[in-house]
Order: C-alpha cells, then sequence, then structure tokens
C-alpha cells in the first residue's frame, strides 16, 4: 500500500510540474501580474510575476522530500497512548510510514489544485478562491492522522497481547 502510495504521490508531483510548465510556455499567455496570495475569505492580496508559480512546485518538491526522509527514518520512541514494545515497534514504524505518505500526497493534492485555481484565476481575470478550502483541507488531514492513529493504537494493543504469553492464559 505505501509504495502504491508513494507512486501516487510522485504523480501528483509531476502533474504539479506539469501544470506550472504548460500554464508558462504554453499557447495561452499569462498575464504580466498573476495573483501569489489569497486572504482567507479567498480574496487575492499579492500579485507577482507569472515566473513566481514555480515557488509552489519547489515548496512542494522540498516537504516532499523532508517528509520522506523523515517517514523512512525509524524511531524507536513514540509518543502514543500504547507501550511500544519489541513486538509492536515494527508494526508501528510501518503504520507511522503508512501515514505520511497519504498526508504528503493530500499535500500534494492540496498544492496542485491551488496552483491550477491561481492559473485559471489569472487567464479569467475572475481572482477568488473559495474559503472552504482551508478548513476542507485540514478535516482530511486531521481526519487521516486520527484514522492511522486509531488503526496503530488498535494494531499495537493486538501485538502487545498476542507476543505475552501470561495475557493468554485461561483462553483455551
Amino acid at each position: 500500500m505505501r509504495k502504491t502510495m508513494e507512486v501516487v504521490g510522485l504523480g501528483i508531483l509531476a502533474v504539479l510540474f506539469w501544470i506550472t510548465y504548460s500554464a508558462l510556455n504554453g499557447p495561452e499567455k499569462l498575464p504580466n501580474r498573476i495573483p501569489t496570495h489569497f486572504d482567507i475569505s479567498g480574496q487575492p492580496n499579492a500579485w507577482g510575476p507569472p515566473g513566481f508559480l514555480w515557488f509552489l512546485p519547489l515548496v512542494a518538491i522540498g516537504l516532499y522530500l523532508l517528509m520522506t526522509v523523515l517517514g523512512s527514518i525509524r524511531f524507536r520512541r513514540y509518543n502514543l497512548p500504547v507501550a511500544v514494545t519489541e513486538s509492536n515497534l515494527p508494526f508501528i514504524q510501518e503504520q507511522t510510514s503508512v501515514m505520511v505518505t497519504w498526508i504528503k500526497c493530500e499535500m500534494l493534492c492540496l498544492f496542485a489544485y491551488l496552483q491550477w485555481s491561481i492559473i485559471q484565476s489569472a487567464r479569467t481575470s475572475q481572482f477568488r478562491l473559495s474559503p472552504l478550502l482551508i478548513p476542507v483541507f485540514l478535516v482530511v488531514i486531521f481526519s487521516t492522522v486520527g484514522w492511522h492513529l486509531a488503526a496503530i493504537i488498535r494494531g499495537a494493543k493486538a501485538r502487545i497481547d498476542s507476543s505475552d504469553p501470561m495475557m493468554n492464559i485461561g483462553k483455551y
């Protein structure tokens, strides 16, 4: 599952770069001034040249690489409401890596959507982002963390119970 999500993440990153490249080098030229930042209501409050569009893909690749490195480090200590033991540590490490991979994909989807929205608003002169974008994104991220955290806790507890022979006395 994790490797599939890594491929999906790289595909989204490629789409982000393709969106940017085609907007800057395609047949439809962008205006000399494009929105580069939006306020909480979705209205642009900063403007810049079209070349500024490369900023978002560069930030995306930087965050992607940082999260990939952090997700691949095998920590031995976790702050979880379940005991981390030798029997459940590999499970916790794998599930944490899967969670980080999902969050990377969600982050890249947000960046691709933002880039597409900036380009479309520059081309149509209708400068506005949906004010629901950030709340929806936060719900998605926190749901992903909550879902995986619950799975980690359940799986870690099950591995503690099944590995301790004293816990199985009287179950037969």
